[in-house]
């Protein structure tokens, strides 16, 4: 019987634990997409306790207190910084075979040191020894992400947003580069008129010009969108139930831009195809400049009501959506290839009933000239698990080329979330270990070696171009 998370965690034998002692955990991380903070990387933050930098944020783990019957004060609510930790302690072991126990007790191993399972019997225990640490200048953010090799970190960043703590950090030297991602969600967001507007506002006076036709949109976005690509931005990532691709008229988009900047609520049929001309115009904006473009899809959002007009969006009350994506998908990429107008392309399905669908969809669009350049993104928010994981490399390497995968990232607003970095590397030199075990690959390690290193780093270092 092997021990709970010893050194060959997930590797089954011989040829993966090679693989993985040998040439993944000696690589850096570039983690191309994640929600971290960047103000607190450019001040260095030092967070007070366990639960600040572990609970704060993190809807995972409030899913899976609330399904045990913790109240929601405990949750996001008033309780204390050590109450809300007791309640997670009680919660973790009723979360065995979920990610969250794996995850859980590889970042205390990782940044701690602590190997004891995190119960409530240990919790009082724990929490005070990984307070202890947190205070120390060795545990400061910059110094946690030291920690755990990495090279390169993508934030997530609105048009809007200044960017002074990117500036900030290129100006003290920090070696580690920390980039902006162009997030453009709520330039598209005309459900609501009146938040439409005010976010109007807000981009008026980023861009510094008056917002008062669509050409006049398109333009400050253009201002951000140059002003992010100076500041080292080539991602961009757009957050969706389905692709925008109804036919537009230019003359009617600019009478839909005008209604709603009236204050006027569009109808569906409005909304779909405002979406759509400004999807459109977005892709072009980043093949101009050479971006990657993520489309994240198919999760359905805020499905309490109840919670959502209390807590706000992002509290863990979302799910795996069902939505038509092929013809949709389809036109929308098949308009930019048609003109010569698509970027390199990240698409990450929510829904695993639609993985074949997307990996082949997405090889369509390959244009002969750029390796990969049509990507099927790794496992996703519910799919970013063992069995999702496996599912999309599985659905990748029979339908596409896993060897030019960009791999993994965090999508975490935790600075203590790199370990999910070595989780997927164990699990894709497990992949590929059992299949050479089984006669299924060859045994050649200059070819493994360089498969491994290349979906583990280089992939994405050269088709981001970090």
């Amino acid at each position: 019987m092997k021990k709970f998370l010893d050194e060959d965690f997930l590797l089954e034998n011989d040829t993966a634990k090679a693989l993985y002692h040998e040439v993944a955990s000696q690589i850096p991380i570039i983690d191309y997409h994640c929600h971290l903070i960047t103000a607190q990387i450019a001040c260095d933050k030092k967070f007070e306790n366990l639960s600040q930098i572990w609970l704060a944020g993190d809807h995972y783990k409030w899913r899976a207190m609330r399904a045990n019957g913790v109240p929601e004060h405990y949750c996001t609510g008033e309780a204390t910084d050590e109450e809300k930790f007791m309640k997670w302690a009680e919660t973790v072991p009723d979360t065995i075979r979920n990610p969250l126990y794996h995850w859980t007790h590889l970042e205390l191993q990782r940044y701690f040191g602590i190997n004891e399972l995190l119960r409530p019997e240990s919790a009082k225990g724990i929490y005070q020894q990984a307070n202890e640490m947190l205070v120390t200048d060795d545990f400061s953010v910059k110094n946690l992400i030291r920690k755990m090799n990495v090279e390169v970190i993508c934030t997530t960043d609105d048009p809007v947003d200044s960017l002074e703590h990117h500036q900030k950090l290129l100006d003290d030297g920090f070696e580690i580069k920390v980039l902006p991602a162009w997030r453009p969600d709520k330039a598209m967001a005309v459900e609501n008129a009146t938040s439409y507007n005010a976010y109007l506002d807000r981009l008026e006076e980023a861009a510094d010009t008056s917002i008062s036709t669509y050409l006049d949109l398109l333009t400050a976005l253009q201002d951000r969108h140059e002003f992010f690509h100076q500041m080292g931005c080539r991602i961009s990532d757009h957050g969706m139930e389905s692709f925008h691709s109804d036919e537009f008229d230019h003359l009617e988009i600019e009478k839909i831009f005008l209604k709603v900047r009236k204050g006027r609520k569009l109808n569906e049929h409005e909304v779909n195809q405002f979406k759509s001309a400004m999807l459109f115009e977005l892709a072009v904006m980043d093949n101009d400049k050479g971006w990657a473009q993520q489309f994240h899809v198919g999760a359905i959002r805020n499905n309490n009501s109840r919670h959502y007009h209390e807590l706000g969006p992002d509290t863990g009350f979302d799910s795996i959506g069902d939505f038509s994506m092929a013809h949709s998908m389809s036109r929308f990429l098949d308009k930019l290839d048609s003109q010569d107008l698509l970027a390199k392309t990240i698409v990450y399905n929510q829904n695993p009933v639609d993985n074949a669908l997307m990996a082949t969809m997405v090889n369509n669009y390959n244009d002969g000239v750029i390796p990969g350049k049509m990507q099927f993104g790794s496992g996703w928010w519910f799919m970013d698990q063992k069995y999702g994981m496996i599912n999309q490399m599985n659905t990748l390497s029979s339908l596409g080329l896993l060897s030019r995968f960009v791999g993994m990232l965090t999508d975490s607003r935790s600075f203590l979330s790199y370990p999910r970095h070595e989780y997927f590397r164990r699990i894709l030199c497990n992949l590929v270990g059992t299949d050479v075990e089984k006669g299924e690959i060859p045994n050649d390690r200059v070819m493994l070696d360089g498969l491994i290193s290349n979906v583990c780093y280089e992939n994405a270092k050269n088709y981001f171009g970090l």
